[in-house]
Parts: C-alpha cells; structure tokens; sequence
C-alpha cells in the first residue's frame, strides 16, 4: 500500500484522523517512523486548510505507533508572522509520537546567505542499487550517491525516492523520505540489531522543494556514537544540488 493510497484512506471522524499501517511500512515493532512524521503534517493540513510555508518540524518518536493509528492536531499559537501546530499520534499500545509545526511566510530581510549545493560523484541513473532490509524501503528506490571509501566512515549519501507519490504534498513527501536512510554510524559497525529514533528536528531551506524525477540527495554523518545512543546531521538536496532541508536527529542502538 503506497503513501498516497494511506493518505487517501485517512477517516475523519469528528476531526480526529484514523489511518491504517499496513505491514509494509514497519520498521521493527513500529510503524516506519518518516510515514508516522508524514502522518503528523497531513493531519494538520487536513485540520489547518490553508497554511504558509511550513518551516521547521519537531517530532519525538516515544512510543510504537502499530497497525492503527490516531492523529490528534491542533493549533498551538497563531501569531502575526507564523503559525505553530501539534499533532499527536496515538497506537493501540498508547502514546506515540509528537509533532510540532511551524509554518511562515517569507519576511523583508536583508540578510541573504545561502547553503551551499552537494554535487555528488553519481547521479541516479548511473548509481548502484542501495540494499535495506526494513519492509518499511521497499516503498523507496536507492541509489549509492558517493562511492563507498575504503576505510569506513560515519557517512551515508543515497539518491531515494518514493515509488509512488502521485499527489502528494512536497513537504508531506520529505517528510516521509528524510528519515528512509539508515543511522550514519551504522556505516562503522560489525554487526547490526535493532534501532529506535528517538527525536527529529528539521529545517527547510525553502518554501516550495522541487525535484527532477522524484529523486531527493539525502546524507547523514554521525557526530557522535557512545553507550547506545548516537547523534547525526541530516541534509535533503533536490536533484540540481540545491539545499532543501537540515536536520539533526537522535538514535537509540541497541546491538
């Protein structure tokens, strides 16, 4: 079942979204948690309408969200400039993640500067295959972006795209796809177990991501990897190289 399909299933009941999870979109106990963020944001367009840009995303990831789940949202604070929403997502087990929106217009400034571009060596159609077991990637095409070096290092650069994303939201859809890579730091390990991402933040870089074939750049390098947990940085580009998101996240590792 593709994201737009999950999208479209999404049953309102009073303003309270009940959407299912179908097995194909796990990850371990739980739900893949990009489709989760994803989830979160389509919750408050639905409830919001009409919204500036959104700019930053939240999400702490508490608890497995399973088979079915319930999408609570709400308007947090509007004020003159930007709008913040919330959105929690409940499983049968209980709580399970939060989420937190701001949405902005472009202001005056005339502060300007910009991310810098990431040409990487291969473009997608001159990539080879990236291999992922989670069920929750065979929703996604990868493709190597930087050749793998010959000492291992905390760094990963794939091309990803979703197999389907007819209609979808741009920024619902990098929601979905920002988390799709594995932890940096499991590009050092020996052996690999089960894993758990514990909070997201994200940044876009623009107001209307646009991309060629729906391919995205995504690449995360570890800073820091110590007594199960590791942190990383996170960056989005679209197929020209342009910056279209940052982000940090936390990861639990539990092998």
């Amino acid at each position: 079942m593709s994201l737009p399909a999950i999208l479209d299933a999404l049953i309102d009941d009073g303003g309270v979204l009940h959407a299912a999870i179908p097995d194909g979109w796990r990850q371990g106990r739980t739900a893949y948690g990009g489709l989760t963020a994803a989830l979160a944001l389509a919750a408050v367009r639905h409830r919001a309408g009409a919204l500036p840009p959104l700019r930053s995303a939240q999400i702490a990831f508490a608890g497995p969200v399973e088979a079915e789940a319930t999408v609570v949202a709400g308007l947090l604070r509007r004020g003159r400039t930007a709008a913040f929403w919330g959105a929690d997502v409940t499983g049968a087990k209980g709580f399970g993640t939060r989420a937190t929106f701001v949405f902005m217009d472009a202001q005056p400034s005339h502060i300007d500067h910009r991310a810098a571009p990431f040409t990487p060596s291969r473009r997608p159609g001159d990539a080879p295959t990236f291999a992922f077991p989670p069920a929750f990637a065979q929703n996604f095409d990868y493709r190597f972006a930087e050749q793998r070096p010959d000492t291992p290092r905390a760094d990963i650069a794939c091309w990803v795209r979703l197999k389907d994303r007819a209609g979808i939201d741009p920024q619902v859809e990098l929601l979905c796809i920002g988390d799709a890579l594995p932890p940096a730091a499991i590009m050092l390990a020996s052996t690999v177990g089960p894993l758990s991402s514990l909070t997201w933040q994200l940044n876009f870089n623009t107001p209307d991501p646009q991309t060629d074939d729906g391919w995205w750049l995504l690449r995360s390098t570890s800073d820091h990897a110590e007594g199960g947990i590791t942190t990383q940085h996170m960056g989005i580009w679209n197929a020209a190289g342009d910056p279209v998101l940052s982000a940090t996240q936390t990861i639990a590792l539990f092998f």
